[in-house]
């Protein structure tokens, strides 16, 4: 028996590579959480909670924010002004307007989204 429409998965995977962004930027655990936080927010997502790791002083972090919908993930590379970011979700959620949201806060001197579709 094949599962109802309702219950396959369906979403928006956009893989974001932010490059020339500010290395204090990318070393502020507490700053990231709250921008990814807002992030999912304007996309109409809901966050459930997070897990950030600073992998010490002057280094990078890595971190999640779980969502009802899926997850917001990031990883970055301070000396190298580089962040990579996972925006996956499902349902009525807008995961480009939470790129959007975060290439606007981090403000990269070059940017790539790729959109895959999941389901």
């Amino acid at each position: 028996m094949s599962p109802s429409p309702r219950h396959l998965p369906r979403g928006q995977h956009l893989l974001l590579d932010l490059t020339g962004v500010s290395p204090e930027a990318l070393k502020d655990s507490t700053g990231i959480e709250c921008l990814l936080r807002e992030a999912a927010e304007i996309a109409g997502a809901t966050p459930l909670g997070a897990q950030f790791h600073r992998f010490g002083e002057g280094a990078g972090v890595t971190g999640v924010v779980l969502l009802r919908e899926s997850h917001i993930s990031i990883h970055t590379w301070p000396e190298h002004g580089f962040a990579a970011l996972d925006i996956f979700m499902c349902g009525r959620t807008r995961p480009e307007d939470a790129a959007r949201h975060i290439v606007g806060r981090f403000a990269p001197a070059r940017h790539s989204v790729r959109t895959l579709v999941r389901g």
